[in-house]
This record gives structure tokens, C-alpha cells and sequence, in this order.
């Protein structure tokens, strides 16, 4: 999970305004990363653990540039196909927020490290790009990121991160798989509400 929570440096890096024209993916991340760590490095609220803040700057920075219905569709697998229409949207909100939760405090712990990005993989008039990250550290080997796009309506969107070859969606998908079948689909919804809930409660009396 540490290495996990290491992907919001480079996550963050999906954020920014969209010109008429699709952006080249590497290039996004690029510029953005740039402009995002440059927030929070001169945010003393953000540095000093104000979770309220950092919350509001993965909101309005990283979410709208993730495909979360196919995120948490694929780390569901075979079993979102079982989900009615109500517990799927739910089931969308609870891991987008599961996310958010465990990957926001990584702004203040990663804002100083270094970072190579690159475009890994992507065809000529391709709608599906691979590009790769690499998050130095000082003393340390090198956490490589890999992240899946694909572009619609003029822009690229994240579906899967993978952290060191590790899955983002493959790793979830083996604990949600062990919680349906434990205590069915509405069980995994009430598990992540409740984690949700409780880190929110956390994070509250922090304040």
C-alpha cells in the first residue's frame, strides 16, 4: 500500500485545462505535474496536513480526468455484471472516494521528489496510450508508474495505474472479489462505505 499511495504524485498529473485539439498524453502529464506540485509546494495549509485542502485540490485536479465507471468496472470483474444500475452507481462513488481518501495525503510526502515521464506505448490514431513514470528517490530505487488512457471527446483518461507491474484495478479486484462472494455486492458496498466513512471521521478530529 505504501508503494501504492506513491501513484498520487504522478496521478495528480492527469489534471488541466483541455485545448480543442487532444493533447499528447506524455505531454500532459508533463505540464501538469509541473503545475500541480508547484501548488502544493507553496500551499503551507496542504504541507502543514490540512486534509480539507487536499481533498478539494484531488477533486477539482485529478477526478475529472479518470474514468472511474471503468476503473471500478474492472476491478469488479466478473462480478459488475451481477450489479443492478443503483449498485453500480454506488459502487462508483464509494471507490472513487476510497481512492481519494488513501491517495491524498501522499501531496505533502512526495512534493520534493524528482520525476522522468515518457510515452510508453501509443499507435498512430490510436484511442489507447501506456505512459510511464518514474518517481526518484533520494537513496533509493526508483518507483515505476505506468498509466492506461484511452481518449474520448477530446481528451485522455485514466483506467488502470500500475505500480512496479502491480495493477491498481487487479489488486482491488482480489479483495472485492473476496467480499462478494463473503457477503454478496450490497456487502462490498456497505465494507468500502463504512471504510469511507470511518477515514473521514479520522480526518475530521485531525483538524
Amino acid at each position: 500500500m505504501k508503494k501504492l499511495i506513491t501513484v498520487l504524485t504522478c496521478l495528480l498529473a492527469m489534471s488541466g485545462a483541455w485545448a480543442n485539439d487532444v493533447v499528447a498524453p506524455d505531454v500532459m502529464v508533463r505540464n501538469v505535474t509541473d503545475e500541480v506540485l508547484t501548488i502544493v509546494r507553496q500551499d503551507k495549509d496542504i504541507q502543514n496536513g490540512d486534509s480539507t485542502k487536499t481533498v478539494q485540490l484531488v477533486e477539482t485536479k485529478v477526478l475529472p480526468h479518470f474514468d472511474f465507471e471503468r476503473m471500478t468496472a474492472l476491478a469488479m470483474g466478473k462480478d459488475w455484471r451481477r450489479a443492478s444500475p443503483a449498485q453500480k452507481s454506488t459502487l462508483i462513488e464509494e471507490f472513487r472516494t476510497l481512492l481519494v481518501r488513501t491517495y491524498s495525503k501522499a501531496l505533502t510526502e512526495y512534493r520534493n521528489r524528482g520525476m522522468t515521464i515518457k510515452l510508453l506505448r501509443m499507435q498512430p490514431d490510436s484511442s489507447d496510450a501506456r505512459v510511464r513514470a518514474k518517481v526518484h528517490q533520494p537513496g533509493g530505487k526508483s518507483i515505476q508508474i505506468d498509466y492506461d488512457l484511452e481518449t474520448s471527446d477530446h481528451a485522455w483518461k485514466v483506467y488502470d495505474i500500475s505500480v512496479d507491474g502491480i495493477s491498481l484495478v487487479t489488486n482491488y479486484r482480489s479483495s472485492f472479489g473476496q467480499m462478494v462472494s463473503a457477503n454478496g455486492i450490497d456487502g462490498l458496498i456497505k465494507s468500502l462505505h463504512d471504510k469511507n466513512q470511518s477515514r473521514s471521521a479520522s480526518a475530521a478530529a485531525k483538524r
